[in-house]
């Protein structure tokens, strides 16, 4: 008796080596018929898993920085309206003071969105390129990474200012106020029958009490009939309508143009209905080449298609 309770504690020894043993075997056995990615994740701070690949996400909204060339008949108008940033937005990356300096198979530079493209220089600060812009500076380092990663916006880097305030255009035919002229007292016939449209294209939105005019669509560079007989009061460049052109017709009926591309006539011209006087364009605010034709009986607008 006094033999058998002695050995009680080395068997249970033994059997305590035999489960410990046993145990991994069973573990790997499971760890293989489990998802190896479960396994993975078991990685703590800076341990990386072995399998994973590092890869660096595009925010969403952006764009890479893109080079093109220039072809007939692109304006900085056409490109700007085709890559959904402004005329100045380019200008700015491509170091440009004069909208009709582009040339045939040149290559523009097109910034990822609206905002400018900006080389950091020796001295610079995120907070002095935010205050050179009108930014906040959370605006720039956030883009650029330039709190992780301050290499990114080290002098010679080309970081992008998100919503910059970009230099003016230097462009002639885009006056910074209206040009506006009385028309010349002349006799006019009271006008008969309703106005033609001023192009042959499709509407693609109406008049109604947000939107003062019809908007027809028609190829870009298409030419503008005056919708009646009338006199030019008014051409030049003006906020969201981008270029455009007024003629004053009998009844206190002015119709005006908008977004054309070029204006062929000047103020106090008189003009014949159905005269080209304008072409279809890109300027101001649009999304694709079409004409705002605009109709005002004394100071009510009115739609052009009940005149």
């Amino acid at each position: 008796m006094a033999v058998l309770v002695l050995s009680l504690p080395f068997a249970a020894t033994a059997a305590s080596r035999a489960n410990t043993v046993a145990s991994p075997a069973i573990g790997a056995t499971t760890t293989g018929t489990v998802d190896a990615s479960r396994a993975q994740t078991l990685a703590r701070a800076s341990a990386i898993a072995a399998s994973r690949n590092p890869q660096t996400i595009t925010a969403l909204g952006t764009r890479p920085v893109q080079e093109v060339t220039i072809h007939e008949g692109d304006t900085l108008a056409t490109m700007a309206n085709y890559y959904d940033v402004s005329v100045e937005a380019i200008a700015y990356a491509n170091g440009m003071r004069d909208a009709r300096a582009l040339q045939m198979g040149q290559k523009l530079v097109i910034p990822p969105a609206e905002g400018a493209l900006y080389t950091v220089k020796d001295g610079d600060t995120v907070e002095s390129i935010a205050s050179q812009f009108k930014v906040e500076a959370s605006v720039i380092s956030t883009y650029n990474r330039c709190t992780f990663e301050p290499e990114q916006c080290a002098p010679g880097q080309e970081i992008f200012v998100r919503g910059a305030a970009l230099p003016a255009l230097l462009e002639p035919d885009r006056p910074t106020r209206d040009v506006f002229g009385a028309a010349p007292q002349v006799a006019q016939q009271p006008r008969n029958g309703r106005l033609s449209w001023p192009v042959a294209g499709v509407i693609t939105q109406y008049f109604w009490w947000g939107h003062t005019g019809v908007d027809i669509a028609a190829p870009y560079g298409t030419g503008l009939g005056a919708s009646d007989d009338g006199v030019v009061t008014a051409t030049g460049w003006v906020a969201v309508g981008g270029l455009r052109v007024c003629v004053q017709h009998a009844g206190d009926l002015t119709v005006c143009y908008y977004h054309t591309s070029a204006v062929y006539v000047s103020v106090g011209q008189q003009v014949a209905r159905g005269q080209i006087i304008a072409a279809i364009g890109l300027t101001g605010v649009t999304t694709g080449p079409h004409v705002h034709w605009e109709c005002r009986v004394g100071n009510q607008f009115v739609s052009c298609l009940s005149l």
